[in-house]
């Protein structure tokens, strides 16, 4: 545990921005707390982030950078495609680590890594967003003895984030936006409690993994069981994460899923896949009625590969009609 002024860190998804500006907006200036902001971001986004914060609210916005030290008073945000976090001598570390429920920068891994380092200093908030990215790491919040903050998901433009972590952590407060800035300013303001060091040597392994630092696979394998399941990002063996829910998975190269994100991946390949095959059996079919045309004044070679050519064609038929099939089915939930 490193003494260090108050930390609090947000994530949020979709509809977020809108969200973190509310946030912002009622913040008190000269709030004595570091924030550190997670929204998720396509790694093309045009950064803007940083200046609608700046306008939004008293306290300075700024892209996070690597090494960079925490001041008071002032809102750190990953930039796309980086994870931020934490690292022991509480100074920010941006990572190209693998991507944590689809995405990079991930809200877990920035809460587990500032859980590890600030333990009851730190404030972790959950705001809207689809899946249930955060939930995970707000547990590891509260093992470490912080405080969980969650925006009302009846107001929150995409409500699972907030409903997962409602439903699998022990949230102190659920609050609509307008609240979330006074009630932190409060919570900054009262002592903290005392730090107990709880947390599992299985965190820092998670942490050391979203910033690169890849430990041994067989530290690494150790983290949990096998899951019968392969990644399918890289095809490694999945491992059944220990705990409550969600449900989590880790590859040993470092990819991480809840069961929905792992849903939503798997779904994804398979129509990647159905396609993939659909395209291979129509050049297949192409090149087999060239090369007939090619022997046919020759042999009657020519109309044995016309015959294997609308084979081809009848069988990407068939597979056109499963993935049809596939589409028309109720996708994963978000």
């Amino acid at each position: 545990m490193v003494e260090h002024p108050n930390i609090i860190a947000i994530g949020a998804s979709a509809g977020g921005i809108q969200a973190l500006r509310t946030v912002a907006a009622t913040l008190p200036a000269g709030l004595p707390a570091s924030l550190l902001i997670v929204q998720h971001l396509a790694p093309t986004s045009p950064g803007a982030l940083p200046e609608i914060l700046d306008r939004a609210g008293p306290l300075a916005a700024v892209f996070a950078q690597d090494a960079e030290a925490l001041e008071p008073s002032k809102i750190y945000i990953a930039p796309p495609d980086r994870h931020l976090l934490v690292d022991e001598d509480s100074r920010l570390r941006l990572s190209r680590g693998p991507k944590e429920n689809l995405a990079r920068p991930a809200i877990d891994p920035l809460f587990r890594s500032a859980a590890l380092v600030f333990g009851p200093r730190l404030i972790g908030v959950v705001l809207t967003g689809y899946l249930d990215d955060g939930t995970a790491g707000l547990q590891a919040v509260k093992l470490c003895g912080g405080a969980a903050i969650v925006q009302d998901p009846k107001e929150a433009v995409a409500p699972a984030m907030p409903l997962s972590a409602l439903e699998n952590v022990d949230v102190d407060f659920c609050l609509p936006l307008p609240e979330i800035g006074p009630q932190l300013a409060r919570m900054i303001a009262a002592p903290a409690p005392p730090h107990v060091n709880s947390a599992p040597e299985d965190l820092a392994t998670e942490v050391a993994i979203a910033a690169g630092d890849a430990p041994p696979v067989e530290k690494v394998m150790q983290v949990g069981e096998p899951s019968g399941f392969a990644c399918p990002d890289c095809h490694g063996v999945l491992l059944r994460m220990p705990g409550g829910k969600p449900s989590r998975f880790r590859c040993h190269a470092g990819h991480a899923f809840t069961e929905r994100t792992l849903l939503m991946r798997l779904a994804e390949n398979t129509e990647n896949s159905l396609w993939s095959a659909v395209r291979s059996l129509q050049e297949e079919a192409m090149l087999k009625r060239h090369l007939a045309s090619q022997v046919r004044r020759d042999r009657a070679n020519g109309g044995e590969l016309l015959k294997d050519a609308e084979e081809a064609i009848a069988a990407a038929d068939r597979i056109r009609l499963i993935q049809e099939n596939f589409m028309r089915r109720e996708p994963p939930r978000e």
